[in-house]
């Protein structure tokens, strides 16, 4: 592939996911960092990536973070578990001196495994996500690199992002889901005193997550840690923070129609957005 010509101007940060519970992370991150300027990108038309492989993962999310540096974007969030976990690695270390080694791409996973150490008290953490995170042992694998003491114990809940994304989060049938699957995760192990929501999506659930997780285990939804984290990564790193501009400024752009977009993301900010739709 040949090399792509990037402007180095200052632009906007980018965050990229590939649906909608980006958004959540995108939210808090705005919440915090409200100056900067955002660009969100959901590859709405390919969601979910939960099921895929890792080099289907790899190339869809090469190709959105390859669009968010064309749109001027020296900075970009992988605002997506799947994402951070099957392609983050191979984008930093292979993609980048390629495309642009000024430009620097980020996960949502580490940020929520640097804060478990303080979080746990028994050692034992509990993952719920899509199958692709679990089964890529991202979790385990990075926790376990600052905490060699913890163990971690994943449950995948393949229909969770359908039942977020259907508008079926507060119905009874999602009560069905959400119960067995933490009934699931206890029951593989009962010293979880720390359960980590490893999806986006989660926190739209997070009322009945609440209503079957025991009193006195702590649930670790990723918005806050993300947003804290990206800005410390900003005073630490004064040359990238000169890149991005501060307009207070955040345009959406989508894979799927924008007719489609449009509800389904007012859902995940509580509020309403203008959007276009964009080719890859």
């Amino acid at each position: 592939m040949s090399k792509t010509v990037l402007s180095q101007k200052p632009g906007p940060i980018g965050v990229f996911d590939s649906g909608y519970g980006g958004l959540t992370i995108l939210k808090q991150i705005r919440d915090l960092m409200p100056e900067y300027d955002f660009i969100y990108l959901g590859d709405n038309a390919r969601t979910p990536y939960g099921t895929r492989s890792f080099q289907v993962v790899y190339e869809f999310t090469l190709q959105c973070v390859t669009k968010l540096f064309e749109m001027g974007c020296p900075l970009v969030i992988l605002a997506c578990n799947t994402a951070s976990a099957k392609a983050l690695r191979t984008i930093q270390q292979i993609d980048l001196p390629r495309l642009d080694a000024t430009r620097r791409v980020l996960g949502i996973i580490r940020p929520t495994v640097e804060s478990i150490g303080e979080l746990t008290k028994s050692r034992h953490v509990g993952l719920l996500a899509t199958p692709g995170t679990v089964k890529s042992l991202s979790y385990p694998l990075e926790i376990n690199k600052l905490f060699p003491d913890i163990t971690v114990t994943g449950e995948a809940c393949p229909i969770w992002v359908p039942l977020v994304e259907s508008g079926e989060s507060q119905s009874a049938g999602a009560d069905y889901f959400v119960e067995r699957h933490i009934k699931n995760l206890l029951a593989k192990d009962s010293k979880i005193d720390t359960i980590i929501l490893g999806c986006t999506h989660y926190p739209l659930l997070l009322d009945k997550i609440r209503k079957y997780v025991p009193q006195g285990i702590k649930i670790i939804s990723q918005g806050e840690y993300v947003a804290t984290s990206l800005k410390d990564y900003m005073k630490r790193h004064p040359e990238m923070d000169a890149r991005c501009t501060n307009g207070s400024s955040c345009r959406y752009y989508t894979t799927e129609s924008v007719d489609t977009f449009l509800p389904n993301a007012s859902i995940f900010l509580n509020e309403a957005v203008d959007a276009d739709s964009v080719t890859l």
